[in-house]
């Protein structure tokens, strides 16, 4: 009786989360199409192929759905396996580093999250700062730990780690990401990440590798 009684939880619970991933796909291409102020409830239920009345079990309104984008959009970004190996040297680690996260940043479909975030943060911060922390901030930090780590065995002569990985994943972006996310180019090609990738690792390198290390 107890496997019984079970079974059909399981279900209703692979039926909701179905459910919900419907409804998210469905509002990100509304979202990307018709901007935040052009979505509606109903346009997102019709692209979701559920009912209003469905939609909104789910989600009271549209800012809420929204967050929730956001917030599978910093998860998706947070999955991301970097290797920051404290015992890797740099001349791996960067440029390694660089095309994986220039990719993830211009993935096709990647940027919807990050353009609606843009157009919505003024008059919702809390979304744009929530964004900024767990999907920005987050791998800056992860990245000042490492670069803090290969100064502290002489690799590298850093006075600010998070200033000096900023500057490095800024770098990295160049020509590629502001075009991508502007929609002026499509998502970059692996050898056009790989070139400007190499550039930003050898301008770092000059700047900030220690003398005879």
């Amino acid at each position: 009786m107890v496997a019984d009684s079970s079974s059909p939880l399981r279900l209703a619970s692979d039926e909701d989360s179905t459910k919900r991933r419907q409804i998210l796909d469905g509002a990100r291409k509304v979202f990307l199409d018709l901007g935040f102020d052009g979505a509606s409830m109903g346009e997102i239920a019709r692209s979701a192929g559920v009912s209003k009345g469905t939609l909104y079990v789910y989600f009271t309104d549209k800012s809420r759905l929204f967050e929730a984008i956001v917030e599978e959009e910093s998860l998706e970004q947070g999955k991301a396996a970097f290797n920051f190996d404290p015992e890797r040297n740099v001349e791996t680690t960067l440029p390694e580093f660089g095309r994986a996260y220039v990719q993830l940043l211009c993935r096709p479909g990647g940027g919807s999250a990050i353009r609606t975030v843009m157009s919505i943060a003024e008059r919702m911060p809390e979304v744009g700062r929530r964004f900024y922390e767990e999907v920005l901030a987050r791998t800056v930090h992860r990245l000042g730990t490492y670069l803090e780590a290969r100064a502290t065995v002489g690799d590298l002569l850093i006075d600010d780690y998070e200033l000096a990985a900023w500057q490095f994943m800024q770098m990295c972006q160049a020509t590629l990401f502001q075009a991508f996310i502007f929609q002026a180019k499509p998502a970059p090609s692996s050898e056009q990440i790989a070139k400007v990738v190499d550039s930003a690792t050898h301008v770092f390198l000059t700047a900030y590798r220690k003398p005879n290390g």
